[in-house]
């Protein structure tokens, strides 16, 4: 069994479609015609199906003159007081329940009320409330949905690392050794290192001449010269 009420799978292309239509507005539209334009890529059915349940297309895809005249409306608000005619009509039976506070429903409402009057399941209950809200902001009573952007991804924390790692690769064993020789070698032609060595001798008082004379001598031969 076919639902009473269309929907899109997103507002995005039957927005863009009635965006285009209120520029130029094609004597017939069809998929092809959809395709064509490039407003409805992989839901051209969708979108014809809501076009036609809104009386501005007949089953033909025949462009319906009396319907159709809130398309030539130039100026936003114009085309809003036209259009919502449109769709009031349309959904009769919504309006006839709940009055003007109809464009003004939550999501959750919406679905509710499309469940029940097409018995449909969750997603397509939700999918024509979707499609009702975006019939609504283009008549005036609503925000616009926001089109959907592609978001890069955040890297992660183990990429970072590695991206890191990458720019700063550590140093091998082979370098380290290498570089150790190196400074080696040039040890030979230059000192790399001047070492001081203070040396406090404490000399007994009761000590005679010779006594002195053995401690420096014996300082001088392990200390200064070396043995």
């Amino acid at each position: 069994m076919a639902n009473k009420y269309p929907y899109v799978a997103s507002a995005g292309p039957l927005v863009k479609a009635v965006s285009h239509f209120r520029k130029s507005f094609p004597k017939e539209v069809t998929a092809d015609t959809l395709r064509k334009l490039g407003v409805a890529p992989k839901n051209e059915s969708y979108v014809i199906n809501v076009l036609r349940f809104l009386g501005v297309i007949d089953e033909e895809g025949r462009k319906v003159d009396s319907k159709a005249k809130a398309f030539v409306q130039h100026q936003d608000g114009a085309f809003s007081s036209e259009f919502e005619k449109v769709v009031r009509e349309a959904y009769e039976e919504l309006f006839e329940l709940h009055g003007d506070a109809a464009w003004k429903l939550d999501r959750s409402s919406l679905t509710q009320f499309f469940r029940t009057s097409d018995h449909s399941t969750e997603v397509v209950g939700t999918r024509q409330a979707g499609t009702f809200s975006a019939l609504a902001a283009l008549s005036g009573h609503a925000e616009m949905p926001a089109p959907k952007t592609n978001t890069v991804p955040k890297k992660s924390q183990g990429a970072s690392a590695t991206t890191s790692a990458k720019k700063n690769p550590p140093t091998s064993q082979s370098n380290l050794q290498g570089t150790v020789s190196d400074q080696k070698a040039s040890g030979s032609e230059q000192s790399l290192v001047g070492l001081t060595v203070r040396i406090e001798v404490n000399l007994p008082a009761s000590g005679d001449q010779e006594t002195y004379d053995r401690i420096f001598q014996s300082i001088r031969k392990n200390l200064i010269n070396g043995s």
